[in-house]
């Protein structure tokens, strides 16, 4: 794998790829943590460093662990990286982990770093699974800091506990104003990733996982085109022959 291979498997995750924002993995935590803009990094850090842990582990364990028990070890092995990560924020930031609450050790039951370990992690050499889990990780902490900035900026009216202006509304620290403010995120995300996708084809083929065997597919079809068209050719050029010939021996 190049340099540009492993540039791409870090990109993806941050917005293209967004688990928040374009795969919608990981709501919970990120409706329930993102009241302040403190609470969103520490999430977002602790999440971070579990995925990039156990997908290094579970790549390198890729053809020891049995097809048939390997949900359990990749629970097994998120849980011991949970608990350290857990003890380590108890340890050096008793505030952090008293407002994450239950949601520090639900990060075992996280969808985005199973669903890393399941598709990827499991699939892949140890450095990609690496880049993949960082990548993602930055992405899921960038998508929970923005909408921790603003729940807090407009609920509460500062910023990382710094008064930034004195108007405040309430709803925005509410549940209602997580969803608001996550559905214009997820909003923003696709415009985004559509303006990247106008360079593409405009076929309707263009995302379909099966053009590469689709007969209907522009590729293909320019192919069977030229193909048509050189036997088109020869067919010809055969008839022209055969008819000088057949002239030839009546004369």
């Amino acid at each position: 794998m190049n340099k540009k291979s492993y540039f791409h498997e870090f990109t993806k995750g941050i917005i293209k790829e967004n688990p928040v924002l374009c795969l919608v993995l990981g709501t919970c935590p990120t409706l329930a943590v993102t009241t302040s803009a403190s609470n969103a990094i520490g999430m977002g850090i602790a999440a971070t460093l579990v995925l990039v842990c156990s997908n290094a582990v579970i790549s390198m364990l890729r053809k020891v662990i049995p097809d048939k028990v390997r949900i359990p070890a990749y629970i097994t092995i998120i849980a011991g990286f949970v608990t350290i990560v857990q003890m380590l924020v108890k340890a050096f930031s008793p505030s952090i982990n008293d407002a994450l609450g239950i949601y520090l050790p639900l990060i075992v039951v996280n969808c985005i770093i199973l669903g890393r370990a399941e598709m990827y992690a499991s699939k892949n050499k140890v450095i990609p699974s690496i880049l993949d889990g960082l990548g993602m990780g930055i992405g899921f902490t960038a998508a929970l800091l923005c909408m921790g900035i603003i729940r807090e900026l407009f609920g509460c009216g500062t910023i990382f506990g710094i008064s930034i202006m004195p108007v405040k509304i309430l709803i925005f620290i509410l549940p209602p104003g997580g969803f608001f403010v996550f559905g214009m995120l997820i909003a923003l995300a696709n415009k985004l990733n559509s303006k990247k996708g106008k360079k593409a084809a405009d076929s309707p083929c263009s995302g379909c996982p099966m053009k590469s065997s689709c007969s209907k597919s522009e590729s293909n079809a320019a192919t069977d085109c030229a193909t048509n068209g050189t036997s088109d050719k020869l067919n010809a050029g055969t008839a022209d022959n055969e008819s000088k010939s057949k002239g030839a021996i009546k004369c």
